[in-house]
């Protein structure tokens, strides 16, 4: 007789109780092993769940809209095999997909062979390729896209950004009007926007291409499968096939927009690739996603003209943000929404002569809009990659590493989006670095002790470290100290003094653990206060270091002076905030 056995949720890394989205079986049904049984949600990204084991779906525990964290019991399955033998099966397999014996075509020709295989030519891919070279590896870099760069360079960060700049001037120039400076409305030419926004992406790939021919790195332009532990065969663009022999292999595939079950193939529906595109100008413009990428792009929409809705499943915009940056933030931003519902799901959208009509759960009113942007995160690029037939490990679409980005087989590396959270470009261009470094046998390691996050909004908030809500959480003591803009001299002038700096220190070593800012270059500061973490760096450390004045930079020794009761720059009550 068949066993039964409970399916919970694995390890989720830092996030918990996280909503389940999509349950994409029923009772009584047959399950494949590694078959998806549900899909659950973070701020970040949507995670599938899969089934460790093949069998019938005895019950499924959880429904739509429960909340799982690691270890939830969610389902039972009578599994075909005892998931001992499987396990067995599985550590035997692994155990003998032990490194080949390659030697790399030394010349540049041959049959393929390479010291190091990249698969994908984003941030961390090329990075990884570029470093490998530099240290004297033959590299060959797999990039299934007609440029290096990956979603970064090519429909994320940087095209994103080139509009926000556009968007931002615009505003700051209207903004003027209330100091005696006025112009006319302004007028926007779509077209010469979008060849703003390609020039600037083919500076950088053209940049990239040039590295890679100076660095002697091949690049084959097609999609990379696994059909071993030391090969993989690549589908050409141009056509045909090409197999690949490797001796190290750094797997760098990135993730892809989650694509939401109840929205219909339309035009006028698009993710962040196609919101980048700007097809048009829309009348009505609504954001499905709450998060940074959502409304970024709802900040470029609103300074070409839209009026934006923006609907989010969790409880806040820019979950897992300090409520006091995004009350600065939300407060900064009434103009630019008719409608923002947080806690509030899709349920289904029909496409028609008018427009996308959406309705929400429990709205008895639907709403039609012109364009409907799906910013409700991002999945890794796990699928198709053939990772079994190397025997690597996968497990919820990611793929696990050790501190030396080494996979379940030793001499596969993988980085960036496809290793999990946070799915930063500068988190996978230190992974690249560091698998680079130790696919060419020196000694590295990634032990990043924080890794920074930007919403390049309007205005931006930057954050690193703790933050005041996670340690509210986790039940940890923290000292906050905040540094009010209205009282720096720089800001007022840039009509910024709504802004605010802030920085957390640790009770007992009084280091700093975290901090936050929001208002204008929010960003480009935050660097830092990475670094005094990194560093170790107290309240003095930062305090009585001379920053220039007037900048908005010196914000974050200000805040530091607050912490040491010693900031002459606010009234005495102020001054331990």
């Amino acid at each position: 007789m068949p066993e039964t056995f409970d399916i919970r949720i694995p390890d989720l890394g830092d996030y918990a109780d996280v909503p389940v989205i999509e349950i994409p079986v029923t009772a009584g049904q047959s399950i494949a092993k590694d078959q998806t049984l549900l899909v659950v949600e973070s701020d970040k990204a949507t995670l599938d769940i899969p089934s460790p084991v093949a069998g019938r779906l005895v019950e499924m525990l959880v429904g739509l809209g429960d909340t799982v964290s690691a270890g939830t019991l969610v389902a039972r399955l009578a599994a075909e095999e005892p998931a001992a033998q499987s396990r067995a099966e599985s550590r035997a397999g692994t155990a003998e997909l032990a490194p080949a014996a390659i030697v790399p075509s030394k010349d540049g020709h041959g049959d393929g062979a390479c010291d190091v295989l990249v698969i994908g030519g984003g941030p961390g891919g090329y990075a990884a390729a570029f470093r490998a070279a530099d240290l004297g590896q033959r590299v060959i870099l797999v990039e299934r896209d007609a440029t290096l760069g990956g979603v970064c360079l090519n429909v994320g960060c940087i095209p994103s950004k080139a509009l926000l700049h556009v968007a931002a001037v615009t505003e700051e120039a209207a903004r003027l009007a209330a100091h005696g400076i006025s112009f006319g409305a302004p007028s926007v030419d779509l077209e010469k926007l979008r060849a703003f926004k390609a020039g600037t992406v083919r500076r950088l790939t053209d940049g990239l291409a040039q590295m890679a021919r100076q660095r002697k790195v091949e690049v084959v332009r097609g999609t990379a499968r696994f059909t071993g532990a030391n090969a993989v065969t690549v589908a050409l663009h141009a056509g045909g096939e090409r197999s690949l022999a490797f001796a190290r292999a750094i797997v760098a595939a990135g993730s892809s927009p989650v694509a939401l079950s109840m929205l219909p193939e339309d035009p006028r529906i698009v993710n962040s690739t196609g919101a980048l595109d700007l097809p048009f100008v829309p009348k009505r413009l609504l954001v499905i996603g709450g998060g940074t990428i959502g409304l970024e792009m709802a900040t470029v929409y609103s300074a070409l003209g839209a009026r934006v809705d923006v609907v989010e499943r969790l409880p806040n915009l820019l979950e897992g943000v300090d409520r006091d940056l995004v009350a600065i933030w939300t407060k900064r931003n009434a103009h630019r929404f008719d409608r923002v519902r947080t806690g509030a799901e899709v349920v289904s959208a029909t496409a028609g002569p008018d427009g996308i009509t959406v309705a929400l759960a429990g709205d008895a009113e639907t709403q039609t809009y012109d364009l409907v942007l799906q910013a409700a995160g991002r999945r890794p690029n796990g699928a198709g990659l053939g990772l079994d037939a190397a025997g690597v490990a996968v497990e919820n679409g990611f793929v696990p590493v050790d501190a030396q980005m080494r996979t379940s087989v030793p001499h596969i590396f993988a980085i960036g989006d496809i290793v999990g959270q946070p799915m930063l470009a500068h988190k996978a261009v230190h992974q690249g670095h560091v698998a680079a470094e130790v696919a060419a046998g020196h000694r590295a390691g990634f032990d990043a002790a924080v890794i920074p996050s930007v919403a390049y909004t309007d205005p931006e908030i930057a954050w690193v470290g703790l933050t005041e809500s996670a340690a509210k959480a986790a039940g940890r003591t923290v000292e906050v100290a905040r540094f009010p803009w209205a009282a720096s001299g720089r800001a007022i002038a840039n009509g910024a003094d709504y802004g605010l700096t802030k920085l957390l220190f640790d009770p007992a070593t009084k280091r700093v653990v975290g901090g936050a800012i929001v208002g204008p270059s929010a960003g480009d500061m935050l660097g830092e206060i990475a670094l005094a973490i990194e560093l170790g760096a107290d309240a003095a450390d930062i305090g009585r270091t001379i920053h220039p004045h007037p900048t908005l930079g010196e914000t974050i020794g200000l805040t530091a002076e607050v912490a040491l009761g010693l900031c002459t720059d606010l009234p005495a009550a102020a001054r331990r905030a």
